[in-house]
C-alpha cells in the first residue's frame, strides 16, 4: 500500500516520481488489442508530447483541454500538463460542439488535445477561442506548430504545490447548467491514496477501463489509484456494448473493473434473470431457500467466467444500483463494490469493498472525510448529506455566488463551510464505523398532498422490476399526483406477450393498439408494490431518456408539457 510517506506530498509530480522508482519496468498502459507500454516508456512518451506542447506556447498556468476517449495518450497529456504547472480541462466525449464551445469560452483555454474521432466537433471553432489543437493519438498539430519530439526543447518540470489547481472539470450533471469544478493536486491524489482503505491495488492487477477518463470517478479510481500502485490499465477502443465488452474481458482477464449500474442491471435483466426463471421448474426451485441460493451461486460463477475469471473488484458507482440486482450479486458471492461521491469531492465520500457490502447501503465513510446529516427528520433520520475534508473542491470556476451557495455558512480553517451534496441520506453506526445509506436527491423529493415526503427513486426501482420497463422516471403531475415516464423494452416481444396474455405474433401486430392496456398494467404492477402515498396516477411513454456520462437521466429535461403518450 502506497502512503503519503512514500510520496512526501500530495502532488502528481510526487506520485509519478514514486511510481517510476518502484514500478518503472512494469506494464503500465495499453489498448485492449495492443501491447502494454512500461511506466518508463510512458515517461518517454510524456517528454515527447511535452516538447510539442511547449512549441505551441505551453507554460505554467496555461489551460489545456483534453477531449478524447480513453487511451494511454490521454493520461500522458494530463500528467504532462499538471506536472509542469498547467491546468487540465477534461471534457466528456459526449459533449456536443456547442457545449464544448461554451465551456472553452468560459474557461479560456490555451490549447486542446483531441482524439481524431472527436475532432469534427471542434474543427470549426474559431482560432480566437481555440488557438492550438493537437491530435491525441500521434501528437501532431491540427492547428499550431510542429516540433521535433525527440530532440526539441524540453522545459524542466517546475515545483508544483499541493494546493495548485490541477483540473477544472465541467460536467453536464443533472441540473442542466455545466459548471467548472476546481480540483487541486491534493484533492485528487489524497482521494486516490484513501481509496486503498476500501480495496488494495497492487502491481499485478489489471484494470479494464471503458468509462470516460474525463469523469472523475474513472479518473481517480481507474487511473490515479492504478498508477499509484503500478497496476496495468487496458482501454477499450470502442464504445462499451455487450459485443465489445465480453471479448475484452476474455482477452484482458481483468482483476479490477469500474462500471456504472446500468451495465450490471442490463446483464442481470437480459441474461441472468431469464436463465434463473426461464421455466416454471426453475422459477419454483429458485424460491426454495437452499436450492435458490445454490442457483444464485452457480449464476455468479458463470458471471465471473464471462468477466475472465480473475475479477477481484467490480466497482459500481455514478448512480444508485437496483436493489434486486444488488441482492443477487450478494447472494451470488460476486465481488462487487459500492461507492458514493461527486465531482466536487474528487469523488469518493463513502464506499464498501467486495467483502463488506450490505445491500441497500453505501458503506462506511471514507477515512479522513467528515460527513454528517443536515437537519435530519425526527421520524426517519433522513436529511441532506454534507461533508468536509481534503477531497472537497476549491469552488466553481469564476462563479463566486454558486460556490457560496454550495457550502454552509459554518466555515473551517480554509474559509469554507461544509459542502452540501444535495443528496438525502441516513448515517448510522455499523461495525463500529459511521455507515451511509442514501435515499435520493433533495431536489427530486416530492411533497405529497398530506405533507409527506415522497422519494421518486424508490418508486422507479419498483417500476424497473417490470419485465417491459427498460427505464423510468417519476415526476409530479400538473394537477398533482405522480406520473411515471417509462421507456418500454419493446424488443422483448415474448415478455410483451406474457404481460398482455397474447401470442407473440399477435403482439407484434397489435402492439400499438395494446400499448394503452400495457401502460395500465404497468401502473397496476407498481401500485401493488408501493405505499399509498407513492402510488402512480398515470403512466406515460417516452422513446428514450437523455443521460449524463454516468448514465443518469437528466431529470430537468422532463416535464409533462413535452407531449409524452398517456396511459
Amino acid at each position: 500500500m502506497v502512503t503519503i510517506h512514500d510520496l512526501g506530498e500530495y502532488t502528481f509530480s510526487a506520485l509519478l516520481r514514486n511510481t517510476l522508482e518502484k514500478f518503472g519496468e512494469r506494464p503500465a498502459l495499453s489498448l485492449v488489442h495492443g501491447e502494454p507500454i512500461t511506466y518508463h516508456e510512458f515517461q518517454l512518451m510524456m517528454k515527447k508530447l511535452a516538447r510539442v506542447m511547449t512549441a505551441n506556447g505551453f507554460a505554467p498556468g496555461k489551460k489545456v483541454a483534453i477531449f478524447g476517449q480513453g487511451m494511454p495518450q490521454w493520461g500522458g497529456f494530463y500528467l504532462a500538463t499538471v506536472c509542469r504547472g498547467g491546468i487540465a480541462i477534461p471534457l466528456l466525449p459526449d459533449f456536443t460542439s456547442s457545449e464544448v464551445e461554451t465551456i472553452l469560452r468560459h474557461v479560456q483555454v490555451d490549447m486542446m488535445v483531441v482524439s481524431k474521432a472527436l475532432y469534427p466537433k471542434v474543427k470549426d471553432i474559431e482560432a480566437s477561442i481555440l488557438p492550438v489543437i493537437l491530435a491525441m493519438e500521434d501528437f501532431s498539430p491540427l492547428r499550431g506548430k510542429s516540433a521535433n519530439m525527440n530532440r526539441g526543447f524540453l522545459p524542466k518540470p517546475i515545483k508544483v504545490k499541493e494546493d495548485d489547481l490541477a483540473s477544472i472539470i465541467y460536467t453536464s450533471g443533472t441540473t442542466g447548467t455545466p459548471k467548472g469544478v476546481e480540483l487541486t493536486h491534493k484533492n485528487l491524489v489524497w482521494t486516490a491514496i484513501q481509496c486503498q482503505t476500501i480495496h488494495r491495488v497492487n502491481k499485478f492487477d489489471r484494470c479494464l477501463s471503458f468509462l470516460p477518463l474525463s469523469h472523475v470517478y474513472e479518473f481517480t479510481i481507474g487511473f490515479v489509484l492504478q498508477m499509484l500502485n503500478g497496476s496495468c490499465i487496458y482501454y477499450l477502443e470502442r464504445p462499451p456494448t455487450v459485443s465489445t465488452l465480453l471479448p475484452a474481458f476474455q482477452k484482458v482477464r481483468p482483476t479490477i473493473v469500474l462500471s456504472v449500474p446500468m451495465v450490471m442491471e442490463k446483464i442481470y435483466k437480459h441474461k441472468i434473470l431469464p436463465a434463473l426463471n426461464g421455466t416454471k421448474f426453475r422459477r419454483f426451485f429458485h424460491t426454495l431457500p437452499v436450492l435458490g441460493s445454490l442457483m444464485d451461486i452457480a449464476a455468479g460463477l458463470q458471471l465471473k467466467k464471462a468477466f475472465g475469471r480473475k475479477i477481484r473488484f467490480f466497482g459500481i458507482g455514478g448512480a444508485r444500483l437496483d436493489p434486486e440486482v444488488e441482492l443477487f450479486l450478494k447472494r451470488a458471492h460476486f465481488p462487487y463494490a459500492i461507492g458514493y461521491g461527486l465531482t466536487e469531492t474528487s469523488p469518493l465520500l463513502a464506499g464498501s469493498g467486495p467483502k463488506e457490502t450490505v445491500p441497500g447501503t453505501v458503506g462506511p465513510v471514507l477515512e479522513g472525510v467528515e460527513l454528517r446529516i443536515l437537519h435530519p427528520s425526527k421520524q426517519t433520520g433522513i436529511g441532506e448529506v454534507i461533508v468536509r475534508g481534503p477531497n472537497v473542491m476549491q469552488g466553481y470556476y469564476r462563479d463566486f455566488k454558486l460556490t457560496e451557495e454550495a457550502f454552509t455558512t459554518e466555515s473551517d480553517s480554509c474559509g469554507l463551510g461544509w459542502f452540501k451534496t444535495g443528496d438525502l441520506g441516513i448515517l448510522e453506526n455499523r461495525r463500529g464505523r459511521p455507515w451511509l445509506s442514501l435515499k435520493g436527491r433533495s431536489k427530486n423529493m416530492i411533497l405529497g398532498s398530506s405533507g409527506e415526503n415522497i422519494y421518486p427513486e424508490d418508486i422507479e426501482f419498483v417500476l424497473n422490476q417490470h419485465p417491459l420497463v427498460a427505464e423510468s422516471l417519476v415526476v409530479e403531475g400538473e394537477k398533482g399526483g405522480l406520473v411515471a415516464l417509462v421507456k418500454l423494452a419493446e424488443h422483448t416481444a415474448s415478455a410483451v406477450g406474457h404481460a398482455l396474455g397474447h401470442a407473440v405474433h399477435e403482439v407484434k401486430e397489435d402492439f400499438l393498439y395494446k400499448r394503452e392496456e400495457l401502460l395500465l398494467e404497468i401502473q397496476y404492477f407498481v401500485n401493488k408494490r408501493v405505499n399509498k402515498n407513492s402510488r402512480i396516477a398515470s403512466v406515460q411513454r417516452v422513446e428514450d431518456f437523455e443521460k449524463t456520462a454516468s448514465q443518469k437521466i437528466k431529470r430537468y429535461l422532463y416535464h409533462l408539457h413535452h407531449g409524452h403518450e398517456k396511459g
